[in-house]
This record gives structure tokens, sequence and C-alpha cells, in this order.
């Protein structure tokens, strides 16, 4: 399946070796965080360049997601000893320090393969999928390696789906937290366009 159609039905799941939060090993299922968003943030390699200001930046932020109701899965195709290696390297040699979120092991590239984003050089490309609580795909985006991603709009994306999942209405462009939505009706577009529009 490729990763355009996967928004709107349910999202692979699996079961994959991970470091958690606190470096032990143990296994994550996606289909286990039903009752939660969950961002799954998938990344090329450990030790590399762009992953790890992602990974920090995401971390940072983790707080302000769990409040939210959200989990973060970060997932590779590195191994979970990888993955320890990388979180017990100091950040200013190259490592990510203690982040607070599980790093899934993706060895054998099944989940990368099942989300449609194996890049020809067989890693991940920067794909993120907002799944809902009750584990469907809502949004993704998908970035070439060179790019990082902007937690930021994964935030506002985040927010805007908890709106609309909660009002029944829908967000127009640039919608954040505390703006108008509209209705979604012919009426209720025509009176936001009437007021925010040009």
């Amino acid at each position: 399946m490729s990763t355009c159609t996967l928004v709107t039905k349910t999202a692979p799941d699996f079961t994959a070796d991970a470091v958690m939060a606190d470096n032990s090993f143990g296994q994550v299922t996606l289909s286990g965080y039903q009752g939660k968003y969950v961002y799954l943030l998938f990344y090329p390699l450990d030790f590399t360049f762009v992953c790890p200001s992602e990974i920090l930046a995401f971390n940072k932020k983790l707080d302000e997601f769990k409040s939210k109701n959200c989990e973060l899965l970060s997932i590779s195709i590195d191994s979970k000893f990888t993955h320890l290696a990388w979180k017990n390297t100091k950040i200013e040699d190259g490592g990510i320090g203690q982040v607070q979120f599980p790093m899934v092991a993706d060895l054998n590239k099944e989940i990368t393969k099942a989300y449609g984003i194996e890049h020809p050089a067989s890693v991940a490309l920067r794909g993120l999928f907002l799944i809902d609580p009750k584990g469907v795909v809502r949004h993704c985006v998908i970035n070439d390696l060179s790019l990082g991603r902007s937690v930021d709009e994964a935030l506002r994306m985040l927010d805007a789906l908890q709106f609309t999942d909660t009002h029944g209405e829908v967000c127009p462009a640039n919608w954040k937290q505390g703006d108008e939505a509209m209705k979604p009706t012919a009426e209720g577009v025509a009176s936001y366009l009437a007021k925010h529009g040009k």
C-alpha cells in the first residue's frame, strides 16, 4: 500500500523490538496504543546528521504531545543495540542523549515497507504518520532524506485533528489552536470566508 492511500485507513499494525524511555529493551505493539493519538516518526539512520536534530526537537516537546494524549514512536532500520548506543552517546559527540520516547528497531524493514516509505538506498524516508485513538491514519507527511520536519507543524496538525474530532467543524488553511474553524456546510464556509477571506 502506498503512503497516499494510508490516510483514512487503519494503520498497519506491528510488534517490534524497541529501546524504551528508561533504556530497557522491550517490545512495542502499535495496536496497544489504541485510545491515544500516536505519531510514528520514521527516520533513515542512527548516528547521522538531520536525524538527531529531529529526534531532539521532538523530545524537547514530548511533554506537550503527552498533554494532548499523544505518544511518539520513532522508527528506523537500526537495531535496538544501535539505538541504545546512540542514546548513550553524548549530544556533543553525535549522540542524542536520553530521549524519552520508544525507539523502534525495524531491521527487516517490514514496518518501513508496510508504510510505503522505503528509500532506494534501503532506509526509511522521513515519514510522519498521525494515528487517531481508533488506529486510523489521519495525516502523513513524507520528506526526502535531506529535509527535516517541523515539530510545531506536527503539534498544529494534532491540535487540528483533535479539534475536528471533538467539535465536528473543519479547520481552514493555517488554522491554529484558538482560531475560528468552519462548519462543514456551504453556509459555514461562506460565513468564514466573508470574515477571513481575501
